[in-house]
C-alpha cells in the first residue's frame, strides 16, 4: 500500500482539502479528505490533479522544433520537412528520441500517450523482419519513460488520393488494407500498453481500405482515429473524388461511432459536426501544432453542442504542454468569435485527463476516485505564474496561467516517475538534445 497526502486536490469533479490518497498496486483503493498529514504519507504540495492525456502525438518530429518554426510557406511546406526527417530514423535512433520525448511529456503531468504511428517500414517501403519493429519500439519507448502509451497503429496506403506513395510515404504505407491487418494484429496490450488503429486521412485511405481499418477495430473494441479536415485542400479534394467530405466518406463506411476520435476537425460543415455528434465522436484538437502549421482553429463549441466530446494532443510537439492545449481551445475560438467564455475551465481541464483517457482506450483513467488508476499530477501553486491565485478555486488559474515547468510531482499507476520536477531516471533535456543532435 503506497499513500500520498495532498494539499490540494481536484478529482475531476470537486476540489477537495488536505486529502489521503492510498494505493493498492496500481489502482487507487481510498480517497479520504480533510486529514491531517499522517507520518507515513507522501507529500504532494500546491493542487493534486488527474494524470494528462495527449492524445494525439508524432514522437519524432519533436526533433523539427526549432528548426520549422521560421519562414514562409503552409502545412504543405512543413511537411517535407518532415518527411527529410522520417527519412533518417531507423528504429534505434527512434527508440532513444521517443523515449526522450515521451519523459518531456512526464514532465510536463502527460501520464498516458496516444502515438499515432505511421513510419512503420525501412527505406523504400522495405519491411523490416518484424514488421512492427518500429512500434515495439515507441512502446520500449514510452516503459522507458514511465508513461503509458495506447499506440495508434496507422493505415496509410496512398500518397494523396488515387495516387501512390513516394519518397518518404513509401515507409508509411503497408501493401494494403488486408496487409495493414495481418500486421497490426500482431500486436498486443501490454502492461502500460494498448494498441489501437486509424485511417490516416482520406488522402492516405480509400473508403474501401477505410471500412476494413473500421471493422478491426470495431471487433475489437479498439478506438479508431483519424486525421480529418485538416486542411481545405484535403476537404475540396475529397469532394471532388467521392462527393463528399471527409467525415461523411468515413461515416458512410461505418467509422465514425463512439470510438471514433477525429483529429484536428477544423475545417467541418455544420453537417460534419452533426455526423461527430450524433455519433458520440471525440474530437482531439492539438492547438500549439494547428496554429504552428497555419490550419485554422476548430469549431470546438459547435462540437461539444452537437454532442461531440473534446480532447488535446500535442501533435508535432512544437510544445509540449497540455495547459497551453487547454486555454488555446478557448482563447483561440475568443479570437474567432469574439466572445468568452465559450468553455469552462473545468471542462477544458476534462478534456486533457479523463475524457481524453477514455479516447485512448484508458477510461479507467484521469480521474481521482476508487478503483481508477494512481495517476498523480502535482501542481507547484506557488510559483510566479500561479502566485495569489485562489485556492479555493484554484482550477481557472491552472488552467488559463499554468505551465509545463509547473508540474512539480507526477504519480503514474502508484509509481513515482517525476520528483521535485525532474524525471526520476532520465536527464531529460541531455537525451533530448543527444537524440536530436544526431538526426538533424
Amino acid at each position: 500500500m503506497s499513500a500520498w497526502w495532498c494539499e490540494l486536490l481536484w478529482t475531476g469533479e470537486r476540489l477537495l482539502d488536505g486529502v489521503l490518497v492510498e494505493a493498492d498496486g496500481g489502482q487507487i483503493a481510498r480517497i479520504e479528505p480533510g486529514l491531517p498529514r499522517p507520518s507515513d504519507a507522501d507529500l504532494l504540495s500546491g493542487l493534486v490533479i488527474p494524470g494528462l492525456a495527449n492524445a494525439h502525438s508524432h514522437a519524432f518530429q519533436r526533433a523539427l522544433r526549432g528548426r520549422a518554426q521560421s519562414g514562409r510557406g503552409s502545412f504543405w511546406t512543413w511537411r517535407e520537412q518532415m518527411y527529410e526527417l522520417a527519412e533518417r530514423l531507423d528504429p534505434d535512433r527512434y527508440r532513444r528520441l521517443a523515449t526522450a520525448a515521451f519523459a518531456e511529456m512526464a514532465l510536463a503531468g502527460v501520464t498516458t500517450v496516444g502515438e499515432f504511428h505511421y513510419l512503420h517500414h525501412g527505406p523504400g517501403g522495405t519491411p523490416y523482419s518484424d514488421h512492427n519493429e518500429v512500434g515495439r519500439a515507441l512502446i520500449e519507448a514510452a516503459a522507458g519513460a514511465g508513461v503509458r502509451i495506447t499506440l495508434i497503429d496507422a493505415c496509410y496506403l496512398h500518397g494523396g488520393i488515387d495516387e501512390p506513395p513516394a519518397g518518404a510515404q513509401r515507409r508509411f504505407a503497408d501493401a494494403g488494407a488486408a496487409a495493414w491487418v495481418e500486421r497490426v494484429s500482431e500486436l498486443e496490450d501490454g502492461p502500460g500498453t494498448r494498441i489501437g488503429a486509424a485511417i490516416h486521412s482520406v488522402r492516405a485511405v480509400d473508403p474501401a481500405s477505410a471500412a476494413v481499418v473500421a471493422s478491426w477495430a470495431r471487433d475489437r473494441g479498439r478506438p479508431l482515429h483519424a486525421h480529418l479536415s485538416e486542411q481545405p485542400a484535403e476537404n475540396e479534394a475529397c469532394m471532388e473524388a467521392h462527393g463528399a467530405t471527409p467525415a461523411a466518406v468515413l461515416a458512410r463506411v461505418g467509422a465514425v461511432d463512439e470510438r471514433f476520435v477525429a483529429v484536428h476537425a477544423t475545417h467541418l460543415t455544420p453537417g460534419d459536426v452533426a455526423i461527430l455528434g450524433v455519433a458520440g465522436a471525440a474530437c482531439c484538437l492539438c492547438p500549439t501544432t494547428e496554429r504552428d502549421l497555419a490550419d485554422g482553429i476548430g469549431p470546438a463549441r459547435a462540437l461539444v453542442d452537437a454532442g461531440a466530446r473534446l480532447a488535446l494532443g500535442s501533435d508535432s510537439n512544437a510544445m509540449v504542454d497540455l495547459f497551453e492545449e487547454a486555454r488555446a481551445v478557448e482563447l483561440d475560438e475568443r479570437l474567432a468569435s469574439g466572445e468568452r467564455g465559450r468553455h469552462l475551465p473545468e471542462d477544458l481541464l476534462r478534456a486533457a485527463a479523463a475524457d481524453g483517457h477514455a479516447c485512448l482506450g484508458w477510461p479507467e483513467a484521469g480521474r481521482i476516485e476508487p478503483g481508477a488508476e494512481c495517476d498523480l499530477v502535482a501542481v507547484d501553486l506557488a510559483g510566479v505564474r500561479l502566485a495569489g491565485i485562489p485556492r479555493d478555486d484554484p482550477v481557472p488559474g491552472v488552467v488559463f496561467a499554468a505551465g509545463a515547468a509547473d508540474v512539480r510531482d507526477v504519480i503514474v499507476g502508484a509509481r513515482p516517475v517525476v520528483a521535485g520536477g525532474r524525471h526520476v531516471s532520465i536527464d531529460v533535456a541531455t537525451e533530448l538534445g543527444e537524440a536530436i543532435d544526431g538526426l538533424t
